[in-house]
């Protein structure tokens, strides 16, 4: 229950689902990229599984684009430095959270599927 008028606040677990959808979403376009890397015979995935999952981070900032052109009203310098400075470093730890993720995930599944590999 919340301290404020006795209600009840859903808002976080509707936030830590998404979350998980997220998570989910990140590893398994990080290892899908990685599986068709490694059939090519490419071996460099790390930032591949990097980038891939932390490519979300770009629709970040393209929205925050199109909300500052659509809904904002700013005109002047400092509120629109301060808004694309925010925005930057907010895209940049979005990205640095699912590329992390999606990394994570994928080394995972390299050591789960080179685990099953028998060298006789």
């Amino acid at each position: 229950s919340a301290i404020y008028e006795n209600q009840f606040y859903y808002l976080f677990g509707f936030l830590f689902l998404v979350f998980i959808i997220l998570v989910i979403s990140c590893s398994q376009i990080s290892i899908v990229m990685v599986y068709f890397q490694l059939c090519g015979e490419d071996y460099q995935w790390w930032w591949r599984s990097f980038a891939v999952s932390g490519g979300s981070a770009v629709y970040v900032a393209a929205y925050s684009i199109f909300y500052f052109a659509t809904k904002l009203e700013i005109d002047e310098f400092v509120p629109t430095l301060l808004y694309f400075s925010y925005t930057t470093i907010m895209v940049i730890t979005f990205w640095l959270l699912t590329g992390t993720i999606g990394f994570y995930a994928a080394y995972a599944f390299i050591r789960k599927i080179y685990a099953a590999v028998k060298i006789d």
